[in-house]
């Protein structure tokens, strides 16, 4: 049965209709002035009543103490009703330190958090800076904006040293190019995410970073930090052909498989391919990684190169050149492969931040770049509770299969 919703009282009712006629309101935008002006007092009289307190005694009473009232000091306050000026009440020996409105602060709209979740979204400073005025009618400069999100720079760098899991099944490397100015040029900038699977089976993002040139030596770099933060062994690494990733893994844990992501090996192969044929192409790649067995995709990998070499000379070139990092998906069942080369949660955890391409063509530093990136890493990964469908299945898999690496 619906609830009955409760009439206003009478108390709420007179109120009300003191503020008509006290403010003669006509509009909306007159009760907004309104309740600007009626917070202002408000936030006065009880910032009057913390001085009262602090000095022990009220204005019009008596009092031996050395302190005193001196008088009132105006600042500028921005809320979520607009701008509107305050009296700070002051005493003699600067010692009143008022709790509702802090001396320092100018602020009491909560506008950095809603900066910071405007900024996650992809919004540039300037166009933050707009909507802030539209909305609250009060000018936030770009500069305040730039500092009020640099405010999580530290945030960050303690999120990219924090400690991680002693082993991880599997870690997904990835790349999303965004453009950066450097310099009044604008240059292409590859943003990695590394996003693990803990043993428990739940998705983490485990490292972020903005990268320049790929080369085994960068590579060694990011996976070396992983050791430091304290991560022993990882059962398999699946990326695209990235740069000296394959050498960078037998350097730094010579015991991890690396995977080439089968997603990208698909997506590479059919950009030789002509729409017309595409359906059919895929279809053949399909028979590849989807096999019973290695000699079963090799031998299939085989027959659609003989199929479509003629048409497509370069198409699956990569695969026989790369089948020694495309063959260990082959010793898992269909059900663990799927979760490995489908992808799926880097993907969607890619699928947020290309909106950042789409909100902006162009970031103005690599600072702001990784800002927005990892705020929209914190949004997305909001729901990341539960752990992947059948892990209990995958988990017994790869207990077999690295057996004595993975805890029963």
């Amino acid at each position: 049965m619906a609830k009955r919703k409760e009439s206003m009282s009478e108390g709420k009712k007179n109120i009300i209709a003191a503020l008509i006629d006290e403010y003669d309101i006509e509009t909306a935008e007159d009760i907004q002035d309104a309740l600007k002006d009626l917070l202002g007092g408000t936030i006065k009289s009880m910032m009057e009543a913390e001085m009262d307190d602090h000095l022990g005694y009220k204005s019009y009473e008596r009092s031996d103490n050395t302190n005193s009232r001196n008088g009132s000091k105006t600042k500028a306050i921005r809320s979520k009703y607009g701008e509107f000026p305050l009296e700070v009440p002051q005493d003699r020996e600067s010692t009143f330190e008022p709790a509702i409105v802090k001396k320092r602060q100018k602020d009491i709209s909560g506008i950095d958090d809603k900066i910071i979740a405007m900024y996650a979204k992809g919004l540039t400073t300037r166009q933050i800076s707009e909507q802030i005025e539209d909305i609250y009618g009060f000018e936030c400069s770009e500069g305040f904006i730039s500092d009020v999100t640099d405010k999580i720079l530290q945030e960050i760098d303690d999120w990219q040293r924090r400690p991680l899991d002693e082993i991880y099944p599997v870690i997904f490397i990835d790349a999303v190019h965004f453009s950066v100015r450097e310099d009044n040029v604008i240059k292409k900038r590859a943003a990695y995410v590394m996003l693990a699977i803990t043993l428990s089976g739940k998705k983490e993002v485990i490292n972020l970073q903005i990268g320049e040139n790929e080369s085994s030596k960068y590579w060694l770099g990011i996976l070396n930090d992983l050791k430091n933060r304290g991560v022993k062994d990882i059962m398999l690494i699946c990326a695209d052909g990235l740069t000296g990733i394959k050498e960078a893994i037998t350097a730094a844990f010579p015991n991890t498989e690396y995977q080439r992501c089968i997603v990208h090996q698909v997506r590479n192969t059919l950009r030789y391919v002509s729409y017309k044929d595409m359906k059919k192409f895929a279809a053949d790649l399909k028979t590849i990684y989807l096999a019973p067995n290695e000699q079963q995709g090799y031998d299939n990998m085989q027959r659609t190169s003989e199929k479509w070499n003629d048409q497509y000379p370069h198409a699956m070139k990569s695969w026989e050149q790369n089948w020694d990092v495309l063959s260990p998906i082959f010793k898992f069942s269909s059900d663990t492969r799927k979760m490995i080369y489908t992808t799926n949660a880097i993907e969607s955890l890619n699928s947020t931040y290309k909106k950042l391409n789409r909100q902006r063509s162009v970031f103005p530093s690599d600072k702001a770049l990784l800002k927005a990136l990892y705020l929209s890493t914190l949004q997305a990964t909001k729901k990341w509770g539960l752990p992947l469908r059948d892990w209990g299945k995958v988990y017994g898999e790869f207990a077999i299969m690295y057996e004595g690496r993975i805890p029963l």
